[in-house]
């Protein structure tokens, strides 16, 4: 049989995606192998928001070729979707599927003979209307569940509509019965996921349910120890789901939240559905809830048109906002969007030197929070070890905790006492109690 791996760039609906896709294979006999094992198919799927895209998928099409020379290679995602013409040329490339055919992979190129000339099967973005079921399986003690796709914003600096389409969402059933199965693996964690997760509910272009909904049934329903929310916009982060987070025994107290901006001046232009203030009283209300909560910050930087002075006030924004760590993206240009042209561009200089100043931001931050829960218990849910002598988990509020490697207590959550933070910024642990599950 046919040996087919998998890379995956991006974010971690692209992992349940290619976890999904995987199971496919699977199904139809396929052998799912390391990238290394000198596969027979690689399918590599690609990101739009990361720098570099185009780049970062040459390479990996590169390294591909050399582990397997005559292998078939496929290239899904994001970036296949925008510019599936540029990719078709990149040598090695096979073949080049969109947002509509992705799911459709093994169907579409049944067989993986090598064609003479690349096959590109990318449809336009509106033909993208159905949802695709997907979550990621083995792959992580954590589990990424796809809940929705898709956006219906317009911010000037991304690319996502043109490259998921619409804003579009999963069945609570349907979703229900995949979180049975996922609970039903052994899996302890569940991370809900989407393009834009608080938007969920929409189906054939109407809203039909609210993201609340999903959150009360899967917290009643599912027998799974811990739920995480990956990513909600702060306009849909209403009092209802803070509070629901704040008495649920499922859903673990750390929320992340995109600002990409602490300047109201800016988040105009980028034409973001919210300003600084409302933003800011987010997270007091979240910290008013669960003064434990960990709260992570999606931050663009080097827009156009920020000057120093916007720069700066965002900064201070951020100084004196009681949140936990930060994601910085140095801004990129994007083809087709309206930031890509707009005037007074900043100086790749100047954007590298304040993405440093927000990464150590993001340092002190982090640092501080860890600090705040030093000496206090928590529930660790341990992964994976490190070297083969440390292991690594998380707390309930996302703090990433190591101790000396257990094999067995993988996959198991543990009572434990932070007691200190490690030269590469790890919290160290005491045992409380034996491990929690089995």
């Amino acid at each position: 049989m046919k040996k087919v791996a998998f890379y995956t760039l991006g974010c971690k609906l692209n992992f349940s995606e290619t976890s999904t896709i995987a199971r496919q294979f699977e199904q139809k006999g396929y052998i799912k192998a390391d990238f290394t094992d000198t596969p027979d198919i690689f399918i590599i799927n690609t990101c739009s928001v990361t720098e570099n895209a185009d780049k970062k998928c040459s390479k990996v099409v590169r390294e591909a070729r050399k582990i397997s020379p005559g292998a078939y290679v496929a290239i899904i995602g994001c970036y296949a979707q925008l510019k599936p013409k540029e990719i078709s040329g990149i040598p090695g490339v096979d073949a080049v599927l969109g947002a509509a055919e992705k799911f459709r992979l093994v169907e579409l190129l049944d067989g993986f003979v090598r064609p003479k000339e690349p096959m590109v099967l990318a449809s336009e973005i509106k033909e993208a209307t159905a949802f695709n079921n997907a979550y990621s399986l083995n792959d992580r003690t954590r589990t990424f569940l796809k809940v929705q796709d898709g956006c219906d914003y317009s911010c000037t600096f991304c690319t996502i509509p043109l490259a998921r389409g619409k804003s579009r969402s999963d069945t609570i059933p349907n979703i229900v019965k995949a979180a049975h199965d996922i609970a039903t693996s052994g899996v302890k964690e569940i991370v809900l996921t989407g393009v834009n997760t608080g938007d969920f509910g929409i189906r054939n272009g109407k809203r039909e349910d609210r993201f609340i909904d999903l959150l009360e049934v899967l917290d009643e329903e599912i027998p799974v120890e811990r739920f995480r929310i990956s990513s909600i916009e702060p306009n849909l982060l209403s009092d209802d789901i803070i509070s629901f987070v704040a008495k649920s025994k499922k859903f673990v107290p750390h929320f992340h939240i995109p600002l990409q901006a602490g300047s109201n001046k800016t988040l105009k232009r980028m034409r973001r559905r919210y300003l600084r203030e409302l933003y800011e009283e987010r997270v007091a209300t979240i910290k008013e809830y669960m003064p434990n909560c960990c709260i992570g910050v999606d931050v663009i930087v080097g827009f156009p048109g920020e000057t120093q002075e916007d720069f700066m006030e965002s900064y201070q924004f951020l100084v004196e906002l009681d949140v936990s760590y930060l994601h910085v993206f140095t801004y990129s240009e994007r083809a087709n969007t309206p930031a890509a042209a707009m005037e007074d561009a900043v100086p790749m200089k100047t954007r590298g030197e304040r993405s440093k100043m927000l990464r150590s931001l993001s340092e002190k931050k982090r640092r501080k929070f860890y600090t705040e829960h030093l000496g206090t218990p928590a529930t660790v849910l341990w992964e994976n070890d490190i070297d083969g002598q440390r292991m690594h988990g998380f707390t309930e509020n996302y703090i990433r905790v190591t101790a000396q490697y257990d094999p067995l207590k993988i996959n198991d959550t543990q009572c434990v006492t932070l007691i200190g933070i490690t030269t590469d910024g790890h919290v160290e642990v005491v045992e409380q109690d034996e491990v929690l599950t089995h």
